[in-house]
This record gives structure tokens, sequence and C-alpha cells, in this order.
């Protein structure tokens, strides 16, 4: 392998929006992600509610004025 080419593999605090913090290995010294471990629904079991009923119900009223040649 050359010389001098490679990035630094370093320690690295990655930052999820929901305020969790861990450190992992990167090349880069800071991470800031949107969702982690401890917030995806995935890991957790909490769902998160779709209001597809009410798009529906949208859907229906926008397109039940449209006259039907």
């Amino acid at each position: 392998m050359k010389k001098k080419i490679h990035p630094n593999y370093q320690k690295c605090m990655v930052t999820c929006a929901c305020g969790n913090t861990f450190e992992t290995h990167s090349t880069m010294p800071k991470i800031h992600v949107e969702i982690c471990s401890q917030c995806h629904p995935f890991y957790t079991g909490k769902k998160k509610l779709v209001d597809s009923a009410g798009r529906i119900e949208r859907f229906r009223r926008k397109y039940s004025k449209i006259k039907k040649s």
C-alpha cells in the first residue's frame, strides 16, 4: 500500500437528532444523523401511525366535485 494517501482512521462521535450520542471509528471526527437505533421504530417497537384514512377522504372530496362526462 502507498503511504500518505489514506485518510486518518480515528475515533468518531455520532450524534442523533433525538439527543443520543455514541462513539465509533471513522475517517470523520463527528457525524450527525437524523435517526438512530434508540429512536428508530424498527428497533423501539413503536409504530408510527399513518393517517391513510384522512388521505383517502381528502382524495374523495377533491375528486367528487369533478363531473363525469
